[in-house]
């Protein structure tokens, strides 16, 4: 195996197996983002056709200062994000913050010690006053620690991660993070809006290929870190829309009979024509939905940020209890 982490290679492996021998077979989109995942992913968010990036930035960018007003802390208070990535989520929101010489301390919780380190390095050049706590590990453990003590807390999870999960695993993801949260602390969700399906159709399926070519990278990540032998010829991206449930799926096609061997676990998986590999969820929510997501998990939303086409919202919420 190429890659020297072997925490993160046992992981990936154990992933690996478990997903291709199910039916139907499926990989998570958390393992996209290796080197040239990432580099891709940074061409998807500068298509014309992918809005949600620019859509959550226009939000921070325009709307950082109504925010925080509404936010009941004065004194010092704790900002912490889960999943940061990069960090270029929340840049306007923090180089706002620090502007307005507020109080507190940016806490990014990330599984991935490589992208709490870059984000680190970033911030110490783009916001050199930013008081930053960095952490790597679980979030709900971390959470924990990170709000110990009697300073309130403002909880982040932006870019629409939360539509990666199944509905019912979003209320358990939430539930746990309003059991952590005080009633004097808030909560501030990215959220992608239900639209018009020829223009969510049109984000995951852009006319360049390259969230083809994201998809069809985890191929050759397993190739490389696994020593597999997918020929990536033999797949295609498809992604399909339903507006109603509000679900974008994408998954990977066999486009033949074929047998794929993958050395480092020491197995042979074997595709039909045309079966599918699962590889992303991304659920859109309406408004209504994403205030019956708060009240089901414990939380009452406050506020809805929206940009200006009204495609994506930061809901603020207040926990119940």
């Amino acid at each position: 195996m190429k890659n020297t982490d072997t925490a993160v290679m046992s992981d990936f492996a154990e992933h690996v197996a478990e997903g291709l021998s199910g039916m139907p077979k499926k990989l998570s989109s958390r393992y996209f983002y290796d080197d040239p995942g990432s580099k891709l992913f940074q061409q998807i968010m500068e298509l014309p056709e992918y809005y949600l990036t620019r859509a959550e930035d226009e939000i921070l960018r325009e709307q950082s200062t109504d925010i925080f007003r509404l936010l009941p802390h004065k004194t010092h208070f704790n900002l912490i994000e889960l999943g940061p990535g990069d960090g270029s989520k929340t840049q306007h929101l923090l180089s706002s913050l620090v502007a307005g010489d507020v109080d507190f301390t940016y806490h990014p919780i990330d599984i991935s010690e490589q992208a709490i380190a870059d984000l680190t390095s970033n911030f110490a050049t783009s916001l050199p006053h930013l008081r930053i706590k960095p952490w790597v590990g679980d979030y709900f453990q971390i959470m924990d620690q990170a709000m110990s003590g009697n300073d309130p807390s403002v909880v982040l999870f932006l870019g629409s991660n939360i539509g990666n999960f199944e509905p019912e695993t979003a209320r358990r993801f939430l539930t746990r993070v309003s059991q952590l949260l005080s009633v004097r602390d808030r909560f501030l969700l990215g959220v992608d809006l239900k639209k018009h399906p020829a223009v969510v159709e049109k984000a995951y399926r852009d006319s360049q290929g390259v969230t083809a070519a994201f998809n069809l990278n985890l191929l050759r990540r397993i190739n490389e870190e696994l020593e597999a032998d997918f020929d990536l010829n033999m797949f295609d991206f498809y992604s399909t829309y339903d507006p109603v449930s509000g679900s974008v799926r994408s998954y990977l096609v066999s486009l033949q009979n074929q047998d794929v061997r993958i050395n480092a676990i020491q197995r042979t998986f074997h595709f039909e024509k045309f079966e599918l590999i699962s590889t992303e969820l991304s659920r859109k929510y309406s408004l209504r939905e994403v205030e019956d997501l708060a009240r089901s998990s414990g939380f009452e939303a406050i506020h809805h940020f929206m940009d200006e086409q009204g495609f994506f919202a930061d809901s603020l919420w207040r926990p119940l209890s």
